[in-house]
């Protein structure tokens, strides 16, 4: 999906400031946005059309809302297109009366759910590699309007292949069907001049994690 998300590459943005000893939440609102979105989206949607609905934002509040109020927009959206919570509940704060046939994360439930050190990784021989180490490779010159990890910074780009991370779960399917589709996923070098034109320096270099949808031979 092309949108203001996708900033890499962009001018203007201004510079990054890294802040020291940065805290993980700023505010105690952010820590309840946090715990909200898993909470809420506990078997009722994956990670991919978490992100998905953030990119969804209207460009205009994207660019003016925090990290954590992007969080809490995408999850109000989703509860609303899935039918977990209505116009009138959102804009009340307060649940209506009626039957609600959706799972409940419970307090002593969050670790078990919360613990799942394989994530998105699927096992290596259900997706044979299209790709070795060493290969020349480009990236598709596509333009999804779902979701994509592929950066427009980095399409139509030749790269090489440096590292095969092994199987994993495509998410622009997993996005926009559920479908755990497994798919091979790699570590692609780009010369900087490569991305960035003849102003990049001789020794840049980025690396990029690609699925193999998203590649062809060089």
């Amino acid at each position: 999906m092309n949108s203001v998300h996708d900033m890499g590459g962009m001018h203007g943005m201004g510079a990054i400031a890294p802040e020291p000893n940065e805290p993980v939440f700023h505010h105690d609102w952010e820590r309840r946005a946090f715990a909200l979105t898993l909470a809420a989206g506990s078997g009722r949607w994956n990670i991919d059309m978490a992100r998905h609905a953030r990119e969804r934002m209207p460009p205009a509040d994207y660019l003016r809302a925090s990290y954590y109020e992007k969080w809490l927009c995408g999850t109000e959206r989703l509860l609303l297109e899935l039918g977990h919570v209505t116009p009138e509940e959102l804009a009340r704060g307060k649940a209506l009366d009626r039957v609600r046939d959706a799972p409940i994360l419970r307090a002593a439930d969050v670790p078990k759910t919360l613990r799942n050190p394989r994530g998105a990784r699927m096992d290596d021989h259900l997706a044979a590699p299209r790709f070795k180490v060493g290969d020349r490779v480009r990236t598709k010159n596509i333009h999804p309007v779902g979701h994509t990890r592929l950066p427009r910074y980095a399409r139509d780009k030749q790269g090489v292949v440096d590292r095969d991370h092994g199987a994993f779960i495509f998410p622009d399917s997993h996005a926009a069907t559920r479908q755990k589709i497994p798919q091979r996923c790699y570590s692609v070098r780009f010369e900087g001049r490569e991305l960035w034109g003849s102003n990049a320096g001789p020794r840049d270099a980025v690396y990029v994690d690609l699925f193999d949808d998203y590649l062809e031979p060089a």
